[in-house]
């Protein structure tokens, strides 16, 4: 069974039953979805993509990729291509449970949380963690500008629940995934867009963790270098498939591109086995999905 693992729902970018229709074209079975952190942005030149990720990998202009992507206006925008858009402090995370409960079959849910958000963390947890489809706790110390150890409440829950983390790292203490985990070393922690934004420093790092996972999702973050690479360091049962959506490349009719990383994984994988871990079976034991579960779909792929 392939799973996307990150995917916002963004009804202004890709309503629901568009998004569906996505999953069936890609041979996508199921979509863990969370809340939305902003509004649709447009989509930069991939040859700035390039250039921006070659940037970013690169141990020597890490500052300079810090300035390119961690630049705020002092209202707490982020800019994207000199525009500047909101952020979204709590994204809704009942959008996230309505749409898996009218489609449990295809959809999984990540309840996003925000320490200094106006919404209490561990409230927003026990909401929702006995909601069928839950499978975890997302956050975001990079935009919402917080260190991973303030995510110690929800993370010791998790670890009892043996539930997983999903977190976008930042720089400096927006980074610093490696105290949290101290404290709490039996989490489940997934690091999302193949450790960004320190890449292969992060791999060595987490290495002999072997409850540390990655994701893959992400055009602009995540090169195809650094996708084959991190696979290639901490081998295929480590990472997971996602997309990220519905943020990243479009097709040629300018619609956004759902299957463009699955197609990148199927092409610089050619082991069926391998294949498979990445696209759907590392996450499926990650958040403890039974076959039951796996085998269960309507008018699925």
């Amino acid at each position: 069974m392939v799973i996307d693992c990150h995917y916002h729902l963004e009804q202004r970018a890709l309503e629901t039953e568009d998004l569906l229709r996505e999953m069936d074209r890609s041979g996508v079975r199921r979509a863990a979805l969370m809340g939305s952190l902003i509004e649709p942005f447009p989509e930069p030149p991939r040859p700035l993509v390039r250039i921006l990720q070659a940037i970013l990998e690169s141990r020597r202009l890490r500052k300079l990729g810090q300035l390119l992507v961690a630049n705020f206006t002092p209202r707490g925008e982020i800019k994207i291509l000199g525009r500047p858009f909101s952020i979204i402090t709590d994204p809704d995370n009942g959008a996230i449970f309505d749409a898996v409960r009218r489609h449990p079959d295809r959809f999984l849910g990540w309840v996003f949380v925000n320490p200094r958000g106006r919404l209490d963390q561990l409230d927003e947890l026990r909401k929702y963690q006995d909601e069928p489809g839950f499978i975890g706790v997302k956050a975001h110390p990079f935009w919402h500008h917080f260190t991973p150890m303030e995510l110690l409440p929800v993370a010791r829950v998790l670890a009892e629940l043996g539930k997983p983390l999903l977190i976008h790292c930042g720089y400096g203490e927006e980074g610093d995934y490696g105290a949290l985990i101290a404290r709490v070393p039996e989490l489940k922690l997934v690091l999302a867009h193949t450790g960004f934004p320190e890449y292969s420093d992060t791999w060595r790092a987490v290495f002999t963790r072997p409850n540390v996972y990655l994701d893959l999702s992400q055009t602009s973050y995540v090169s195809e270098k650094a996708t084959r690479e991190s696979v290639a360091y901490l081998g295929s049962e480590r990472l997971l498939f996602g997309t990220d959506g519905p943020y990243g490349f479009h097709d040629e009719e300018g619609r956004y591109d759902y299957g463009f990383i699955k197609r990148r994984v199927e092409r610089l994988f050619p082991d069926e086995g391998v294949r498979r871990r990445l696209l759907g079976e590392n996450f499926a034991e990650l958040v403890g999905l039974g076959p039951e579960l796996e085998g269960s779909s309507s008018g699925a792929i």
